[in-house]
């Protein structure tokens, strides 16, 4: 008899491992997702589609709708717009505010048959504007997104009362990023099969990253894992295109930029290439941050955005 039991309880213990880590990510997810409704409903924001010419796009929009001012918010390679919730929280009182999902990011599917580079993306963030019937904005972007949002800027000057610029892809660095010389070594960090090569990622992606618990960090790198092939797939075309060094003296609108001097996926010495190429260009640095200072001190970089937007209204 007790050899049955035993095998009994060892196939409860097994069948209580699998369930466990099936379940354990997902109830992470659940709570990230709750958390992020609590949150976005303190700061004035609501979700909602948006229905452009290839995609249906997710949002969070907010501020007073009678606002002559919009702000259009844009994440970066692999992120979503809820890296926007907090520092948005400071625009609202009195901006009318876009925060999307881009194609192949958070709520909004990717299609294999679309083409992700900057100047498609930027496209249907113009649609969206459309859409919404807002003609022009400030535009924030960051990392993917300071590229979309600058050829927004350079492609449609018109549309854009001013572009901020948080740490954007778009140049040539002078010096490599720890990204880089990765990705010399034949490893892309943004493409991953494991929770280790995740956390190993999370940590080149802030500096000062707000807590998570990690059950939470554990539902994000089982999506990126899921999502590898699609990713990978935007990365290619997002790379496809020409960088903007030799058209920065093109730009007509008023340019913010902010870098995190910690940034380990798009180098400091980028700023200066944009400092010295766009005209008038302001530059702000943070010494103690990484890649996502709107994440990582939404109060201190969401003032210097107002002091700025507040200048070019």
């Amino acid at each position: 008899m007790k050899k049955p039991i035993a095998i009994t309880l060892i196939s409860i213990v097994i069948g209580f491992a699998v369930w466990a880590g099936v379940t354990y990510p997902r109830i992470g997810g659940q709570v990230l997702t709750l958390a992020s409704k609590i949150e976005t409903t303190l700061y004035g924001l609501h979700r909602a589609e948006i229905e452009i010419s290839d995609s249906r796009l997710m949002s969070w929009q907010g501020g007073p709708k009678g606002s002559a001012e919009t702000v259009v918010m844009l994440h970066g390679y692999s992120s979503e717009k809820t890296v926007w919730m907090r520092f948005a929280s400071h625009f609202t009182d009195r901006y009318r505010v876009l925060i999307l999902d881009l194609p192949g990011h958070g709520e909004t599917a990717f299609d294999p048959a679309l083409k992700y580079d900057s100047v498609s993306q930027g496209e249907r963030v113009l649609q969206a504007m459309d859409a919404l019937g807002i003609a022009n904005a400030h535009i924030i972007g960051n990392s993917m997104g300071g590229f979309i949002a600058a050829q927004i800027a350079l492609h449609h000057p018109e549309r854009v009362r001013s572009a901020t610029l948080i740490d954007p892809a778009g140049v040539v660095a002078p010096n490599t990023s720890d990204m880089e010389r990765m990705r010399a070594m034949g490893r892309n960090p943004f493409e991953m099969s494991s929770r280790e090569e995740f956390y190993t990622f999370y940590a080149m992606t802030m500096s000062q990253p707000p807590w998570l618990p990690r059950m939470i960090l554990d539902y994000m790198a089982d999506d990126y894992i899921a999502r590898r092939e699609s990713l990978a797939r935007i990365f290619h075309d997002f790379h496809d295109v020409d960088m903007l060094d030799t058209r920065l003296s093109e730009f007509s609108v008023p340019v913010l930029l902010l870098w995190g001097e910690r940034d380990r996926l798009l180098d400091i010495s980028s700023a200066e290439i944009w400092r010295q190429g766009v005209p008038n260009a302001q530059l702000i640095t943070y010494p103690e941050l990484g890649h996502m200072p709107m994440l990582e001190d939404a109060s201190r970089s969401s003032r210097d955005v107002l002091d700025f937007i507040a200048k070019h209204q």
